[in-house]
């Protein structure tokens, strides 16, 4: 079942390098009720200028921002002070990326490095395994598989980040 969605107008704006909406309070009070919480970051969905959208409402600085990033809208950080047309409501779909079977199978086989992976913060176990799951090549997923073990063993890099 669909939520019911919200329309507004607003001005684009900038905070540091990156492009963003004010939500109408009352729109964003209705969104929270959707979504039953008014904190963390809430999924929603809709369209800006007629181009559908999936993003996340985040609060920075006690404020709630809707960030408009290039995919969403194009030439984003060239369109500041542009009012733009938004449809919005809260994403009901599921944003849950599964683990990778061969990811799954190697932790599962090295099992210092499942509990390693275990006590690691949901985003940076969600981080690896949507880094694993969005390779393309096999041969590709397989080296990064062995490197996200090695890293969870503490012995090399990984996404950019020293061992855990």
């Amino acid at each position: 079942m669909a939520s019911k969605m919200f329309s507004f107008s607003g001005t684009l704006k900038i905070i540091g390098v990156n492009p963003y909406l004010e939500i109408p309070q009352e729109i964003l009070e209705s969104i929270f009720e959707l979504a039953k919480k008014e904190k963390g970051p809430i999924p929603v969905c809709g369209k800006i200028n007629q181009q559908e959208f999936r993003q996340t409402l985040v609060k920075y600085d006690g404020e709630w921002r809707f960030y408009i990033n290039t995919s969403m809208l194009k030439n984003s950080p060239k369109r500041i002070g542009e009012v733009l047309e938004i449809e919005i409501t809260f994403d009901q779909e599921s944003r849950e990326i599964a683990i990778h079977p061969k990811l799954q199978l190697a932790l599962n086989s090295n099992v210092e490095a499942l509990q390693v992976f275990e006590k690691l913060t949901p985003s940076l176990q969600k981080e690896i395994i949507r880094y694993i799951a969005n390779l393309k090549a096999e041969e590709s997923r397989e080296r990064n598989i062995v490197r996200a073990i090695q890293f969870l063993l503490g012995n090399e890099r990984f996404i950019g980040r020293d061992k855990p």
